[in-house]
């Protein structure tokens, strides 16, 4: 298309931990350079998640290619499709979301058990392939996500990661209606989504952050319970309490503290299932044996 630049402006970490530059003369793959399955997408939008500042910093295990372009949670318009591209599930014009998984071959094992985030060939949008802090970034037709008409651009950014993130994560812990599911963090980016989905989902929310804002965030979107972990000196026991004196069903831990784990293991009820979402880089999880054996059974 003619239309496509050659350049674009675009946030590049140079290198790990160097200051973020913001480069006019950043490339733009054009459409006769692009790959089978891969597509060009104009931005119209992107979120920022905290992983991006990780992958700046260098702070993580896992380490991201440099020169780099961040960003994970883009929608925006394919422009280009590349030739040859076979049963393709999208089309140029298509309004698309750019997630974490930029792609992953769809034919391994761990993709054919719904594990696509384990492919051995998996790419990585903002960390190991460049990503959405740009005007025009390249992903791949069978990963983009079709964003419906009625979701405004803005509101579905953060969705592609915080919100798929903890969606994902009371799907998978098989969480009954009824069921008491404790937040920590339930203020954050991905808490406060996490709040919502729960509460739609028939769950009853323990929030636990700190401060009078985020408080009544919590509350206001549907929590039942709060607490604040600045103010409370026995979190356990406050959980347990706020339970019905039994413990959570369920721990979403979204918050990047070694605590909120250890803490959940602690005051899960027997036969509870503990979320692990939030990423601290180096610490470790820290528990007791054989009470976590005591209350999961043989």
């Amino acid at each position: 298309m003619s239309n496509i630049p050659k350049t674009q402006t675009a946030a590049v970490v140079p290198s790990h931990g160097a200051a973020l530059e913001i480069r006019k003369d950043h490339p733009v793959k054009q459409p006769s350079e692009l790959a089978p399955g891969e597509c060009l997408v104009k931005l119209f939008c992107t979120g920022v998640c905290h992983t991006d500042l990780h992958a700046s910093n260098d702070d993580w295990p896992l380490h991201a290619k440099t020169p780099l372009v961040g960003g994970h949670e883009g929608v925006g318009e394919i422009v280009a499709i590349g030739e040859n591209t076979g049963e393709c599930p999208v089309k140029i014009g298509d309004r698309v979301g750019i997630k974490w998984l930029a792609y992953s071959c769809l034919n391994c094992e761990q993709c054919r058990n719904g594990r696509e985030q384990n492919c051995p060939k998996a790419k990585l949008s903002g960390f190991t392939v460049d990503g959405t802090f740009s005007e025009y970034t390249v992903s791949y037709v069978h990963h983009v996500t079709p964003i419906p008409k009625n979701l405004d651009s803005n509101a579905a950014a953060s969705v592609l990661c915080a919100g798929v993130t903890v969606y994902r994560a009371l799907k998978y812990s098989h969480s009954k209606i009824g069921d008491w599911v404790v937040l920590p963090g339930a203020g954050g980016g991905l808490g406060h989504l996490a709040v919502q989905y729960a509460v739609a989902m028939g769950l009853r929310v323990v929030a636990i952050d700190t401060g009078s804002e985020k408080k009544k965030l919590c509350m206001e979107l549907g929590a039942e319970k709060w607490i604040d972990f600045k103010e409370v000196k026995d979190i356990v026991q406050a959980v347990r309490e706020a339970c019905d004196g039994e413990g959570a069903h369920c721990a979403v831990v979204t918050t990047a503290d070694a605590s909120g784990y250890t803490q959940a293991v602690d005051y899960l009820r027997p036969g509870g299932t503990l979320m692990a979402v939030g990423l601290p880089g180096e610490a470790k999880l820290e528990v007791s044996i054989f009470f976590t054996v005591f209350k999961v059974g043989p």
